[in-house]
Parts: structure tokens; sequence; C-alpha cells
């Protein structure tokens, strides 16, 4: 069970009748709405001919406005109590983006990256969380793709992996899946693209990396993920790296590092480059190092309000005030198990909205946003079972007392502008002139390649270096004598 301080903890019985109160609530139907027209009365032809000239003049004013305009005049009204039916008028005009996904790494796992060869089908309804059919009843308007992959079982960080090769497959799969299905989704590299994908009816599509990790503890790998199209980077994953310290260290009983050294460069080049910084994953203090220092701000692409529930992987109320002031966005997760740590079973739809509601009480409302982990995360919240539950996730928080505004807010609007901050941030700081960050981690330095003995050099120093080693070129067991391949010649030089 929960273990908040501002409600009675629940039973199973308590929150199988939740669930029901949810069903009843949230689907109930919308009663017949009568369209608010007027129509006038018949007339005398006397009285006709003395209003007729204004008749025509007010006929021609209405005409002249736009579509759009005329439409507010003849849309028919909502009941304020009918939730679902304004949280899905809502969603129409508002695009409602999610922070996080993971499909990409099981169409890796499951399908070897094959999307063409007959067995994948997105327009099927298929098993776990997302389908096209469920992304289309769910009123999705926008979805960050995750690149995912796990941290690798070494002892020292910087220990050769393929960490950076699954990264590169993954990007790869993002976006051929993406453009298989032009009709419904379209890569966006920006914030203005992502807007204008929604007005033309397809569900924009960006890619984030979790994991600092995946780019090889290196800021040039990381200027070629940005390249080849991810717009974040969750700065940690769970494993500690060459920027900072994990939430699952410290849930270890590991020490709170937070940020190193080589994290400062990291932050540096992130702002640079208009990338957004991703805290979800990362430990409280690696959180408010990054805060301090960062000249843009934020985003936490799946958390939750560490005050609701004492989870590591959640934001503090000290770092969501951070939040407010940094101008960034934390995104609350259905994770069962970061919902209700006791009982993860027992997590409902509730438990998401009582994170959003604790995230705009301290952060504000322009703070707040949706990251689910469908696909990634093995249990959902009843009531949120799939990515056609949004509708009722908006609905539940307009219930709960949310306003029309704050929800198109909480829906897409802070993800957008947000992303057009950092965007902003980083086109500033090219423009003074700020060039690629070169800091290299120092412990790479210990292993760092120098090349032959016999390299051409371009400089002395580099020569000295390698004096007395032995390596040199392969000569392929070439016969310097009669000029051909003998495998059991060996030259050396």
């Amino acid at each position: 069970m929960s273990d908040r301080t501002d409600r009675p903890l629940s039973t199973q019985q308590e929150d199988v009748q939740r669930r029901n109160t949810i069903h009843n609530t949230l689907h109930q139907e919308s009663s017949p709405q009568e369209l608010a027209l007027i129509h006038p009365a018949s007339a005398p032809t006397s009285w006709f001919r003395g209003w007729g000239p204004s008749i025509a003049i007010a006929a021609i004013a209405i005409l002249s406005v736009p579509m759009t305009g005329i439409g507010y005049f003849f849309r028919p009204s909502i009941d304020p109590k009918n939730y679902h039916a304004r949280a899905e008028n809502i969603l129409k005009s508002t695009p409602l983006i999610d922070g996080h996904n993971d499909l990409p790494h099981l169409i890796q796992v499951e399908l070897y990256g094959k999307m063409t060869d007959g067995t994948f089908n997105f327009n099927d309804r298929l098993l776990g969380h997302t389908d096209i059919q469920r992304m289309r009843k769910g009123q999705m308007g926008g979805q960050f793709w995750s690149v995912f992959v796990e941290c690798a079982a070494v002892e020292n960080i910087d220990d050769p992996t393929w960490v950076v090769r699954d990264t590169l497959e993954q990007i790869d799969i993002a976006r051929r899946f993406i453009s298989e299905y032009p009709s419904v989704f379209e890569y966006c590299a920006d914030a203005r693209c992502a807007r204008d994908a929604f007005k033309k009816g397809r569900i924009a599509s960006m890619i984030g990396i979790e994991g600092g990790h995946q780019v090889g503890n290196s800021l040039g790998a990381l200027r070629q993920m940005y390249d080849l199209g991810a717009r974040y980077v969750t700065t940690t994953h769970n494993c500690d790296n060459a920027f900072g310290t994990a939430a699952s260290t410290v849930a270890g009983g590991g020490q709170d590092k937070g940020l190193t050294k080589f994290g400062h460069e990291y932050v540096a080049e992130m702002n640079r480059l208009g990338m957004m910084i991703d805290l979800s994953h990362v430990s409280h203090q690696t959180m408010r190092d990054i805060l301090s220092i960062t000249r843009a701000p934020v985003i936490f692409s799946h958390s939750g309000a560490y005050s609701v529930q004492k989870h590591l992987r959640h934001v503090p109320d000290d770092v969501l005030r951070s939040i407010k002031k940094n101008g960034g966005i934390v995104m609350a997760t259905f994770v069962t198990r970061f919902l209700n740590m006791k009982n993860p079973e027992e997590a409902t739809i509730h438990d998401v909205v009582d994170h959003i509601f604790h995230i705009a009480e301290i952060a504000g409302w322009d703070c707040v946003g949706v990251g689910s982990d469908f696909s990634g995360t093995p249990a959902v919240p009843i009531g949120l079972e799939d990515v056609s539950k949004y509708p009722d996730l908006v609905a539940l928080l307009l219930q709960r007392g949310a306003t029309e505004e704050q929800v198109r807010l909480f829906a897409g609007d802070n993800l957008l502008r947000v992303w057009s901050n950092i965007e902003l941030a980083g086109k500033r700081l090219q423009s003074v002139g700020q060039k690629a960050n070169e800091a290299v981690w120092e412990e790479r330095l210990e292993t760092w390649p120098i090349g032959f003995p016999n390299s051409p050099f371009m400089y002395r120093k580099s020569r000295d270096r390698t004096r007395g080693l032995k390596s040199t070129p392969h000569y392929f067991n070439v016969d310097a004598k009669e000029g051909v391949h003998k495998p059991d010649n060996i030259r050396k030089e």
C-alpha cells in the first residue's frame, strides 16, 4: 500500500470498488446535446422590410468570419460534469504527448529489428500496451520513443560493451518504424514540427535515449546521437556512468556522489546542442547538481513526486521548487512499483493523479506532464492499462478539480514550451560562438590509443610517446623476396 500521509491507506477491496467507480464515472454516456441555434419566428412582411437591410448586413458579417469562428457559435454545449466528453474535446485541439514509451526496445529484442518481413503490423491489435488502434483511441498527439539498452554487467564504467551498437540499432529501428507508417506518424526534430504534425492529424514522433551509458561516456558520441535524431538523454539509467550517480546506486546503499566533474562538461554540451537533459533515474543529489549549473530547462521523462511515495526514482519537493525556477517539467509515470511500493498490484489511476496534483501544487501547472513508460514497465495501474486510456486520465484530472487550461498544459503544451525554450537556449549559446565541447573523461586517458611506432605522426611528442612500443602494422604475411602471401611467414620490423 501507499505510505502517503495525505489520505488513508487503501485496502484491496477499496481499490476494486474504486476501479468500478472510475469505470462508471469516466465512461458514462453523454446525453444528447442540442445545438445552440436561434430559430427566428415568422414575421409580417412589413417587419422584414423595415429590418431587411440590417439582417443582410449581419448575414454578410457572419459569413466573413473564419470557419473556426463560426464553429464557436454552432458548437454543441457539453455538460460540465461529463468529464469524459470534456476530455475528448480538449484532446481534439491540444496534443497529448507522452514523454516515454519503450517500443523500439521491444522491436529489437522480439523481432531482431525486422519490421517488413510480414510478421509485424502495427495496425494490428497487439499484446502489450501500444499499437496504432489504441493510440488513436487514446487521442495521442505525440510520443517520445525511448531507445533503451540495459546497463552492461561490467566491473568498470569504461569496460568495452555492445551498448553503443545496440543504441544505434534502436535509433535506426525507431526512424524506420516511424517512416513505415507515414499517414500515422511523423518524425519531428523540433517542437514546431510536433505542433504541425498534430494539426495534420499525425502523431508526432520523437526519440529519447534512456541512459548516459548508451553514449559510451563520450561527448563526441553524444553529438552523433543528436545528429541521428535523438532529442533527449536520460542522464543515468540504473547504473552510474561518467556523468553522475544513479538513484539505483543510492537505493542499493551506495554513496550519492551527485554529478561528476565530467558531468559538468556533459551538461554544458547538452545545453549547447539544445538537447533535453532528462533527470529521471538520477540520484537526488545529481538532480540538484545539474539544476544548479544548467543554462536551459530540464525534464523528467518518467518520474513522480517523492512526497507522495518515497521512492528514490521520484522528485523531492526542493527539486520541484527548483524545477519551477528552472522552467522545466516533470512527466508523471505509470510504473506501479513506483506508485505503491508496498502493494504495486493495487496501484490505480488515482495514484497517478495524486502525483500530478502534488507536482502541480509545488512546481505549478506549468511544470507537469505525462511520461507513462508504456511498453517498458511490466505492470501498469488499474485504469491505465494501455495507450487508449489517456482520455480517462484527462477526465479524472477534470473531475478532481483541474481546469481545462491546466489540463491543456499538462497534456502537451508544457512539454512543447519547455522543448522550445531548450532549443532557444542552444541557439543562443551557439550564436555567441560556443564550440563543441572537446572534453574527455579522465579515466579514458589511461587506455587512450597512441598509434604505432612508425605512424606518420604530425608532432614529435607523439613519436616519443610510442618509442619502445613493439606493436607494428600488419604486413599480411607477405614474403618480401617472392612478393607473395605465405601463411607461415611472419615479417618483423
